[in-house]
């Protein structure tokens, strides 16, 4: 190659550089706006409200970092709750008012998340209950038609290879967009085990099983020795490749990844944890910690983030948040558009707002940070992925495309011979 030829694609390229650089620039210009668990001014909020909570239970810093304590000492009661946060008159009465329809609880790890200085703080938002709940009451208490998808014990199966034990209905922090609040009520319950023994025997009874999903409520509010029976009757069938547990601990009560947890994990392994974060605010110190810690003990991880209205629908928040979830050994799996479950439609998006984020991720982020966007058929009838439109049209021997820049391009499709073709 000679030197003009060299410094023609020289120029071309750093040309190149200088247009993809103005793609960018407009997240860069907003990313640092965006609070996040690990900037300075969170994690100095974060803390006083933690101080100021370990005074009111008269608690320390090892009772902070106990799962257990965390879990029982959940905040359910609103004259509780006001120490800690500020909430307006109306705020208060919202609460009570809701509680009276819709549980609520909160750990005291993530209560000292919430923002008081951003009236719609994204954490505050999915953990505090608002008047708009009891307000507009549209929705489907049962949108996933689990009640139709059930052949034994507390199982829900939809699809042919694999399905789901729901074995509690306890969680760290009741999500106010939770699509499964009708099992939630006013008690605490796992199942029992005479429940969880008839769904196992119903994987055992069938062999196309083999993936197994272990959800809630939340599983990782089960004690390690039940949690450690079931992983045991379950990886026990031969015919089960691996298990899989949906959880929001890792969020709501990082503490619950203490050293007993971690050598049950490596014990059981293949296994895998789907978290959900939903805003970067919610990744913190102690939640990348408690990954860290799995990924290291061999569990892969991946994130199942909700699309919620005030939230994360937002091309550039989510983009963060999938970089940040990377940083803490988290694959981003999925972006679920919100159900619409009954007092929860305030969190719901258009369909638009979750193809936007989509189109603003391939080709600007890496092809790791970028999850599939899925709708749930109503009824039980499947996870759906939802795409920007990639194929315009086809042609005679080519299909006509369009980048993640919006350039058409004409690219060839030829028939597909068979491979013996080739050698006769």
């Amino acid at each position: 190659m000679d030197c003009n030829t060299n410094s023609k694609s020289r120029e071309i390229s750093l040309g190149r550089a200088k247009e993809l650089h103005s793609r960018i620039e407009d997240y860069l210009k907003v990313k640092d706006q965006i609070i996040k668990g690990t900037t300075k001014k969170q994690m100095i909020s974060a803390k006083a409200k933690k101080e100021k909570i370990l005074k009111m239970f008269d608690a320390t810093e090892e009772d902070w970092n106990n799962w257990k304590w965390q879990l029982k000492n959940r905040i359910s009661d609103v004259d509780v709750l006001k120490e800690i946060i500020y909430l307006s008159d109306k705020e208060l009465e919202d609460i009570r008012q809701v509680g009276k329809q819709f549980r609520w609880s909160i750990s005291p790890y993530y209560a000292s998340l919430i923002d008081d200085d951003n009236k719609y703080c994204p954490v505050k938002l999915m953990s505090i209950p608002t008047g708009v709940e009891i307000e507009d009451l549209e929705g489907d208490t049962d949108p996933m038609g689990e009640e139709f998808t059930n052949p034994a014990g507390s199982i829900t199966r939809r699809y042919p290879d694999r399905l789901i034990i729901n074995v509690t209905n306890e969680c760290a922090m009741y999500c106010r967009h939770c699509q499964r609040r009708r099992n939630i009520g006013g008690v605490d319950r796992h199942q029992p085990r005479e429940v969880l023994q008839e769904s196992i025997d119903y994987i055992r009874d069938n062999p196309e099983i083999r993936d197994v999903l272990i959800t809630g409520g939340d599983p990782l509010t089960l004690s390690n020795d039940m949690l450690d029976w079931l992983l045991k009757e379950i990886t026990a069938i031969e015919t089960v490749d691996y298990v899989r547990l949906g959880s929001r601990t890792l969020v709501t009560m990082p503490q619950r990844v203490d050293d007993e947890f971690l050598e049950m994990m490596e014990k059981y392994s293949p296994i895998f944890i789907n978290t959900h974060f939903n805003h970067p605010q919610e990744i913190t110190p102690e939640t990348i910690e408690a990954c860290r810690k799995l990924a290291k003990a061999g569990v892969p991880l991946g994130n199942q983030a909700v699309l919620l209205n005030g939230v994360n629908n937002d091309k550039f928040v989510m983009r963060l948040l999938n970089h940040e979830l990377l940083k803490s050994k988290v694959r981003p799996y999925y972006i679920f558009h919100a159900k619409h479950v009954i007092g929860t439609t305030h969190f719901n998006t258009s369909i638009d707002d979750g193809i936007e984020i989509m189109e603003y991720l391939r080709g600007y982020t890496s092809g790791m940070a970028i999850p599939t966007y899925i709708v749930n058929a109503p009824k039980g009838r499947g996870k759906t992925p939802i795409l920007p439109q990639y194929m315009v049209s086809r042609g005679k021997g080519f299909v006509k495309i369009r980048t993640w820049e919006g350039k058409m391009v004409d690219y060839p499709n030829h028939e597909t011979r068979p491979i013996e073709s080739y050698f006769e």
